[in-house]
Order: structure tokens, then C-alpha cells, then sequence
């Protein structure tokens, strides 16, 4: 089974430079990895089975069957159910049908007629899906790291751990610091990018749900609170069928399918056939993960879209983020870091603490505060004069 996985080896290898933070990783690493995985396990039928098995009817054979009602796709009828509620699909009460003239959730006769019946389409085109999405959730990064163009790679390459010798931490400390010092408050269209990067996240993520629901026919919206629901109450709700869980009403285990062809005498017979979906077993169980993971994350993308919108507007704050990352620094460098320079400085300080030791951090930023420290001594000196 590794053999499926093994294209995914590459994207999800360890870095030794990060150009982004903890909530960017789980949106293009994280998800697009597990959306192209469960797109990569409904593909292989060795693990979960037959998409599609059909019962035997008249000598038919078992194989063009399967096909046939897996290519036309398979039907259920949304009024056949004990459910005395109304369907979403219905707006008035359908009339209760009795539990001995069904022998599954949405399985009833028909009449031959077109009007009563929802077709099931989708599970042809749930691992496209799949692996769209995580194609979508990947693009972000994509970006950025196009934009990004290897810069921080370049300027901390060989200083990611504190046990260099004396002499190599100083040249490349120095090195760190002249690009800094010459480049400052230059980074602003840097940060810029990054933002709107973290901006294009939050709006795939919105959108992803969005055409999930769309795809599953509006029924993942409250898909996560009604299979909550139902797996604690179960039973003890009031009017409500045990025997129809969310999961079954969204990706129903039994279908039927019509085949029709031509009779010995020339006339044309139908053949009502009943048909299983073991695929939506694992489906139910996919959705059901992607509805908890996809809330989750839009929750945590609004969050880092607000932080960064707060860090862009007030100036005094920067330096105590800031803070967080470089633990061993001086609070003063820090300020005149953020106070003299731009959103893009803090940024790219910030970067450089989530790639170096604390301890060459903090030898870079006491160093810049001085430079800095130097440079307003000396304009003041010159204004009083």
C-alpha cells in the first residue's frame, strides 16, 4: 500500500527552512497531503474493494451490470423512508412509508417513473475532487515560494544550529547583518506578498467548503453536527428514524439502477436492479474528517488573517510579537528594529527567528540595535547643532 504514497514522499520531506509559519504549513502541507491521499485510496480497489456490486438478475452477466450502473450512474428515491420528516429535497412531508415495504433507506418502487428519483452521480468523481482540491490547497505556497525566491535560504544557509566554530558564526553574522543594515526597509513589498498569500488561503479554504457542499448537494454544510448528533442521541430524538443516519442519508450504501435492453421477441425489457456502494462507507468517513479538518482550519486562517491585519496597523506592538520568536534578544533592539524600520523588517526579522539559533539571533539583533542606536545619536547631534 506504501506504493501509492510514495509520490507524496516529496512533499512531505523535512525542511530545514521554513519561509512560512505553523498555520500556512497545515493548509498546503498537511491538507494537501491528506486530500491527495484519500484521493490515492479510493483509486485502489485492492483496499477498498469494488466501487460498485450489483445483484445477479436473470442470468444477467454480473460483470456488465457492475459497469453499466457504476458508468449511468445508480438512483434512490428520497420519499421511500420511515422519516416522517421532510427531505431537503423535499419541501412538503412526504407521506411516511411503512418499515415492512422498504428493504433499505430509499429503496422503494419506483413506478418506472423519473419524477421521484435522485440520481448518484458524485462517488464517479470523488477522487478527481480529491485531488483537485489538494492541487488548490497547495497553490498558495506555490506562490509564495515563487515570490519568496529563495532568499531566506540564502541568508541563513549553515546557521540553522549554534555549534559553529568562533570565527564562522562571526563572518556569517556579519554577513546577515550587512545585508540587513543595507537592505533596510526595503522588505516591505516581502511581507506584502506573504500576506496575501495567507489572504489566498483563507479564501481557498472558504471556497473549498463552499463547493464541497455544492458537489455533495448542499448536505456538507451541517454535516459534521448532524452525524455528532446523531452518533449521542442516536435513537432518543424525537421523529427521527435510527435506521437513517446523516452518513447514510448523504452517501446512501444501497441504490438501485435500471437496465434495459432488447427481449427475444425484439421488445425492449426493464430490469430493476439493487445495488451496493461499499465505496461510500469509506466516503462518509472522509467527508466526515474533511468537514472537522476544513472548519478547523478556516477558524485558525481567520485568526492568523486578523494577527496580521492587527500587526500591520499598530507599529508599538511589533517589537512584543517580535519578542515571542527572539527569546534571548534585548526588548530596546527589538523597538528600534520595528520603530525605525517597516512591516517588512519585522517581518524578515521575524523569519530569521523562526530559522536561527536564539542565540545568533540575538547577537544580530543587539548588534542592528546598535547601528541603529548610532545612527539616531548621530541626526540628533546634527539637529541640535
Amino acid at each position: 500500500m506504501l506504493d501509492l504514497f510514495i509520490g507524496l514522499k516529496r512533499l512531505t520531506k523535512r525542511r530545514t527552512i521554513h519561509i512560512d509559519n505553523a498555520i500556512f504549513r497545515l493548509h498546503w502541507l498537511f491538507t494537501s497531503s491528506i486530500l491527495i491521499a484519500f484521493s490515492l485510496i479510493l483509486t485502489g480497489r485492492q483496499y477498498v474493494g469494488e466501487p460498485i456490486i450489483c445483484m445477479e438478475t436473470n442470468n444477467l452477466p454480473k460483470n456488465l451490470i457492475n459497469t453499466y450502473c457504476w458508468i449511468q450512474s445508480t438512483f434512490i428515491i428520497p420519499e421511500a423512508t420511515t422519516d416522517s420528516t421532510s427531505s431537503p429535497h423535499h419541501p412538503s412531508p412526504p407521506p411516511p412509508w411503512s418499515s415492512r415495504e422498504l428493504a433499505h433507506p430509499w429503496i422503494g418502487n419506483s413506478q418506472g417513473s423519473n419524477e421521484n428519483i435522485k440520481f448518484q452521480t458524485y462517488y464517479q468523481w470523488v477522487c478527481f475532487v480529491l485531488f483537485f482540491q489538494g492541487i488548490m490547497c497547495y497553490f498558495p505556497y506555490y506562490l509564495w515560494k515563487l515570490w519568496e525566491g529563495g532568499l531566506m535560504r540564502l541568508i541563513t544557509m549553515g546557521m540553522q544550529i549554534a555549534l559553529i566554530t568562533d570565527e564562522e558564526r562571526g563572518h556569517k553574522r556579519k554577513i546577515v547583518l550587512d545585508y540587513f543594515h543595507r537592505h533596510f526597509t526595503h522588505h516591505r513589498l516581502y511581507a506584502y506578498k506573504y500576506f496575501l498569500c495567507e489572504c489566498l488561503c483563507l479564501i481557498n479554504i472558504c471556497a473549498q467548503i463552499w463547493f464541497t457542499d455544492w458537489f455533495l448537494n448542499g448536505e456538507f454544510i451541517d454535516y459534521g453536527p448532524k452525524v455528532m448528533r446523531w452518533l449521542t442521541f442516536g435513537a432518543n430524538q424525537v421523529n427521527y428514524d435510527p435506521k437513517i443516519n446523516p452518513m447514510n442519508r448523504m452517501f446512501p450504501r444501497m441504490t438501485k439502477c435500471r437496465f434495459k435492453k432488447y427481449g427475444d421477441s425484439g421488445d425492449i425489457s426493464s430490469y430493476d436492479i439493487l445495488c451496493m456502494l461499499p465505496l461510500n462507507v469509506v466516503n462518509e468517513k472522509i467527508y466526515l474528517f474533511l468537514w472537522f479538518w476544513m472548519f478547523m482550519l478556516l477558524t485558525l486562517m481567520t485568526i492568523v488573517v486578523l494577527y496580521r491585519l492587527f500587526v500591520f496597523s499598530i507599529i508599538r506592538l511589533r517589537a512584543y510579537f517580535l519578542k515571542s520568536r527572539c527569546r534571548l534578544s534585548r526588548t530596546k533592539s527589538l523597538k528600534l528594529i520595528c520603530e525605525r524600520g517597516n512591516i517588512g523588517d519585522w517581518f524578515l526579522m521575524y523569519m530569521l527567528a523562526n530559522n536561527l539559533d536564539p542565540l545568533i539571533i540575538r547577537e544580530i539583533t543587539d548588534e542592528m540595535g546598535r547601528r541603529l542606536d548610532k545612527g539616531l545619536i548621530k541626526r540628533e547631534e546634527r539637529a541640535c547643532d
